[in-house]
């Protein structure tokens, strides 16, 4: 009797700090309702994100590493320190072009390690190369065979709508998409909530129907959050957020992605 008694005190001063149900870190539960069958199901429409998912940055980190003194360990800072103020921009319900906030990111970290650099040097660092990145080798004849298979293909990225069209014109994407979504146009950076239920209803569908292709933790843990599937392409530098659920495909490259996502009926 008494050490049941000890049992319910433990049990429910669990329940009251809210431990009972928690999963240990590093095993986070899904939050995601898809059910099996619908894990077994093609989603409606593909939706991709743009810079390093389907673009190789290499020229753009370099012209960054150029613009901070050759200091190519801080581009790591510089880009997390870009995603974290949009997503301030955001929570303070303001936006500003993503890539304005790149070089508003690259001025603060130049700033903070004593190198020169004034808002004209930082744009130019960030805004010239970006618009001219190439694909990554295996995008192009990934999706062709997702087009040719009958996929609905949509970009959904945190750039500018007249940035993402000069880039897949330069790189020679445009013809492999129906549509192209901006942030821009809903003035909410992902991975906030409203960003991709704003995707999935300007395309007609639910969020269960929807699936990122991203080289982003962060970008795949936000889709899972809002309902979505997922398919994660680890990149060098790339890695999945331990605490969110985990993606349904985690793929290497594209191609690896494309042949899981055809042999779904």
């Amino acid at each position: 009797m008494i050490n049941e008694r000890r049992d319910f005190i433990k049990k429910s001063t669990l329940m009251g700090l809210g431990l009972a149900a928690t999963p240990q870190f590093g095993m986070a539960s899904s939050t995601s309702e898809n059910s099996k069958e619908d894990l077994s199901t093609r989603p409606k429409v593909l939706f991709f994100d743009v810079n390093e998912t389907l673009l190789d940055l290499t020229a753009m980190k370099e012209s960054v590493g150029k613009a901070l003194g050759n200091r190519n360990d801080l581009l790591p800072l510089w880009f997390t320190t870009m995603l974290q103020y949009s997503l301030v921009t955001t929570v303070g319900g303001q936006y500003n072009d993503f890539g304005i906030i790149g070089a508003a990111a690259l001025q603060m970290v130049a700033a903070n390690n004593n190198i020169t650099l004034t808002e004209s040097q930082a744009r130019e660092a960030i805004l010239t190369p970006i618009r001219s990145l190439p694909a990554h080798p295996d995008v192009k004849p990934s999706l062709a065979r997702l087009k040719n298979a009958g996929y609905k293909l949509v970009s959904f990225t945190n750039s500018s709508n007249k940035g993402v069209e000069t880039q897949f014109k330069n790189a020679g994407l445009i013809d492999y998409f129906d549509e192209r979504l901006s942030i821009e146009d809903m003035g909410k950076f992902k991975p906030d909530t409203d960003s991709y239920n704003w995707a999935a209803r300007k395309m007609g569908i639910a969020p269960k129907e929807s699936l990122l292709v991203a080289a982003h933790g962060w970008d795949i843990a936000g889709a899972i959050w809002a309902g979505w599937r997922t398919a994660f392409i680890s990149r060098p530098g790339a890695q999945l957020y331990p605490l969110a659920p985990k993606p349904e495909f985690n793929e290497m490259n594209l191609k690896l992605v494309t042949d899981k996502l055809i042999a779904l009926k």
